[in-house]
This record gives C-alpha cells, structure tokens and sequence, in this order.
C-alpha cells in the first residue's frame, strides 16, 4: 500500500528556501531514501506559503501510518535544523494511479476540504465524475485527491492536488461546464471549510 507524507517546512533563520532546497537535495532525499521514501515533489509558494517554507511530499510503501504523527520522514526535518509547520499522512483515493515523482512545469494547486470523514466516499465520486469535462475544457490535469490516513475521527482533511498549465488557465476553470459544476456544487456541500495553495514545482537534481 502506498501512503503519501506530506510536510510544511520552514527554515526559520532565512528568508527564503535556496538553503533548504540545498540541504534537502545533498542530504535530506538520500537519508529519506534509505528510510524508505521517494519523492513525490518539492514545491514552492506563489499564493499562501511564506518566503521560507516548502511543501515536501513524499511516498512510501507501509502497511499502516503513524498515528502519534512521528515518523521517520519528520524527524529527518528536525534533525536537519527545519521547522515542521504542518504533517499530513495520507491515502490516495481514484488518483493518483502511478505514484512517481512529479516533473511537469507549471502551477500545483494544493486544496484543502475539511470535511466529515463519512462523506469521503461521496466526495471521491462527485470529484472524479467532474473530472471529465473539467480537465478536457481546460489545459489541466487532477494529479491526486488524497483523505486522512487515519480517519477514526468525526472531522478530516481532503487534499485535492490540481496541476494547471498556468494562473490564467486556473482563473478561466472558475467556470466549468454545467456538467461538472453541479458535481462541485454538490461536493462543495459536504465540506466545512475550503483552502487553497498555488505553488510551483521545483525541480532539483
């Protein structure tokens, strides 16, 4: 089984990420290697990350997640003097199928959902019968749609993953077909609480 970590690091004595990005790419990725992970992308704030934070995704097989919210992957970030803002472990739904590393330019819209854990089901199918209009009208592809590995609890997260050509390919699927927008509408429904992220990929060696 393939379960995804998610993490929002920080590098609290900069401004920015280049030390960061050097440290994860000498160091950090062999040692998370080594541990067991690959990774699924490196990512960097247009809308909604500070100058000095990065989404780091990874994957690894494992039979179950850590529910005390430790895990090797974090402890790796502390060890490399990083800030861990926010964790997530989470389980891929209808997509993605193929869980390798990202390596397509453009805009990476991370999407959060609050949602009831029960809903989770529902909000899998509304998705992925919107997707079919959606992404043949727009130059734009849903890289994942991702629910809490742990889900025991009433309340979760959903993080829907959308790769778009450009901002102005994102500002112009603010209007999908009537097809798709009554799924979205039905989806929007079941959740509490919307967030989302613009970030860019970044590619390193």
């Amino acid at each position: 089984m393939t379960t995804y970590e998610l993490l929002r690091i920080k590098d609290t004595n900069t401004n920015g990420i280049l030390n960061m990005v050097k440290t994860i790419n000498t160091s950090f990725l062999p040692e998370a290697k080594a541990s067991g992970y690959s990774l699924y992308g490196l990512f960097f704030g247009l809308f909604g990350l500070a100058s000095n934070e990065l989404y780091l995704m990874t994957t690894r097989e494992e039979a179950s997640p850590s529910l005390e919210g430790i895990t090797s992957l974090s402890r790796l970030i502390v060890d490399h003097n990083f800030s861990i803002r926010e964790t997530y472990q989470l389980s891929p739904t209808v997509r993605p199928i193929e869980h390798t590393r990202r390596t397509r330019k453009g805009i990476y819209v991370f999407r959060w959902f609050l949602i009831r854990n029960w809903d989770v089901e529902e909000i899998v199918r509304l998705s992925d019968e919107a997707w079919v209009s959606f992404e043949g009208d727009f130059d734009s592809e849903v890289q994942g749609l991702f629910a809490e590995a742990d889900r025991s609890q009433e309340q979760g997260r959903m993080l829907l993953l959308t790769w778009y050509r450009d901002l102005s390919v994102w500002e112009t699927s603010r209007t999908p077909s009537p097809e798709a927008r009554e799924r979205f509408q039905k989806r929007h429904k079941l959740t509490t609480e919307t967030i989302a992220i613009a970030t860019r990929l970044y590619h390193i060696q």
